[in-house]
């Protein structure tokens, strides 16, 4: 019996990290932070040294560096297949355990700067990242999963490689996504889309978050539109965020250092929209003193973004018309054409089609506007997107309003990514900004979150609890929660809970909890 018991220890953490692998892979959790949470977690759980995964980019026939539990020296890192250790794990298909780096010739030890002593005292453990398998199509290998290991006895380095292939194969997907997001940001680069470089292949356009497969077809196809001058009609619902795509085209396009003036065509009164769009001359109507110059000149050589376009009336359709055909326009109260040099991209949240069928926008202008268009899905459509751009929201306001806010609670996520979010990316970002005004602690929760997200209907929950099954549900949560924080440890999670430990205990047996999958302790060598 203590010879199981002692295995069971030993074995503990491996299933705690394999237990922790399958919930930071779920589908609603974006494939980068998921695959950085797994580096760090072999860092702080098996006291491997600098784990870092390989992926091989097909357009330069090298194995990038991509990922590393340390940055600060992984920058621009690059292996050819079948030279030093991880080119002959990817060319074979077969791991490769070097005892001690320092006995091993072929052993490249630039990548990471070790010390002399490092490398008399850690050994180096690297297995094979196969691609997803396919019906009747042998599984590539797409890369490598390395670390630094402790100097062991050979029966546990070995428990250690198979452990390491076995979460290997777990993160299949999730590393394919990683090489196609290495292709789509090399894309994105040299279409202009993204400026400079970065150490991490998880760039995105400035202030854009795409995680979801969706956003980053829209992102490709933002890539593709961008270069030309060709005119862009951006479609979804009003929040999806086409004013910050719009903004992607024109840093894209040869106009980046020329003006890109924006117009929301229902903001205005539909007499003013043209006097705004085109200008007029002194003395046109009552109240104008002086010449002033409209949008299309002040966006000359450069690019005019008409948000909501569908709103414009239909003289001043028949100008807009007029002015993307013949390239000049008139001033209010002037006979004089001016000639204008400006690319047009629209947004619009209604149906056009519909529109156009019922009379209210004209059919040859929607043809002129709707060279290109870029369908972007609504946020309930796109739910990876949720988590990455409620972080990236949280992150600037904690900074804003200097708060030391870490992140948001299990139970929250939850929240966020059952809502149905009908105003989207505006509506969740007012969202976080109220949670962190109202937050006292390093943790965003349920109840820092707006009551419109905590009904029935809004997080789809709705199942006639009573009033002491919701309180249990609730108690649970953060239970739950703080044993997550606490890492199984109940006397941390009594303190943190502000309660007895034998509260605590009391609780986890009420709810049948079990602790020690919560635990991160140090691993010992499988045997």
């Amino acid at each position: 019996m203590s010879q199981i018991n002692t295995q069971d220890s030993r074995l503990q953490p491996y299933l705690g990290t394999l237990q922790r692998i399958v919930s930071d892979m779920g589908p609603q959790r974006p494939f980068q932070s998921s695959l950085k949470s797994l580096l760090r977690t072999l860092a702080e759980n098996h006291q491997f040294k600098r784990p870092h995964l390989v992926i091989f980019d097909p357009e330069t026939q090298t194995l990038k560096l991509s990922l590393a539990h340390d940055p600060a020296k992984s920058d621009d890192i690059e292996y050819a297949p079948g030279v030093g250790v991880t080119g002959q794990v990817f060319s074979s298909g077969q791991p490769v355990i070097v005892p001690r780096m320092k006995d091993h010739p072929s052993f490249l030890n630039k990548a990471f700067g070790r010390s002399e002593e490092e490398l008399a005292t850690l050994g180096f453990i690297c297995v094979p990242v196969l691609g997803p398998g396919e019906e009747a199509a042998p599984r590539e290998v797409i890369g490598t999963l390395s670390v630094d290991t402790p100097i062991t006895d050979l029966p546990s380095l070995e428990g250690q490689c198979r452990f390491l292939q076995v979460v290997a194969g777990m993160i299949a997907n999730q590393a394919a996504y990683l090489q196609e997001e290495m292709a789509r940001q090399k894309h994105m680069m040299t279409q202009g889309l993204i400026a400079g470089d970065s150490t991490e292949t998880g760039m995105q356009a400035t202030n854009i978050v795409a995680a979801s497969k969706s956003m980053r077809l829209v992102l490709n196809q933002i890539a593709q539109v961008g270069p030309s001058r060709a005119t862009a009609l951006l479609r979804g619902e009003s929040g999806t965020g086409k004013e910050l795509l719009a903004e992607a085209i024109h840093q894209a396009s040869p106009r980046r250092d020329m003006p890109l003036i924006k117009l929301n065509c229902a903001a205005l009164p539909s007499d003013l929209v043209e006097s705004e769009l085109f200008g007029y001359q002194k003395g046109a109507f009552t109240g104008a003193v002086q010449n002033k110059k409209g949008l299309f000149e002040l966006a000359h050589k450069g690019t005019l973004f008409l948000d909501e376009i569908g709103e414009l009336s239909a003289t001043a359709q028949a100008k807009v018309l007029r002015a993307i055909q013949e390239q000049e326009i008139q001033r209010l109260g002037s006979e004089q054409t001016i000639s204008v040099d400006v690319r047009l991209i629209c947004a619009t949240h209604q149906h056009l089609e519909e529109l156009v069928e019922n009379g209210s926008f004209r059919e040859d202008l929607y043809y002129r506007i709707n060279v290109f268009p870029v369908f972007i899905p609504p946020l309930r459509e796109r739910r990876e997107d949720i988590l990455p751009v409620a972080e990236h929201f949280l992150k600037g306001y904690a900074e804003e309003y200097q708060k030391s806010i870490k992140r948001i609670s299990t139970p929250a996520i939850d929240l966020l990514t059952q809502y149905h979010w009908p105003g989207n990316i505006r509506e969740l970002k007012n969202c976080i900004e109220r949670a962190v005004l109202v937050c006292d602690e390093q943790v965003i929760r349920t109840y820092h979150l707006p009551p419109s997200l905590q009904t029935a209907e809004s997080t789809a929950t709705d199942s006639n609890l009573s009033f002491c099954e919701a309180v249990a549900k609730f108690e649970q949560e953060l239970l739950v929660d703080a044993l997550k924080k606490a890492r199984g440890n109940m006397l941390q999670a009594a303190r943190d809970l502000r309660v007895s430990y034998r509260i605590v205990n009391y609780k986890v047996k009420k709810y049948g909890l079990d602790a020690k999958k919560f635990a991160v302790s140090k691993g010992r060598p499988i045997k």
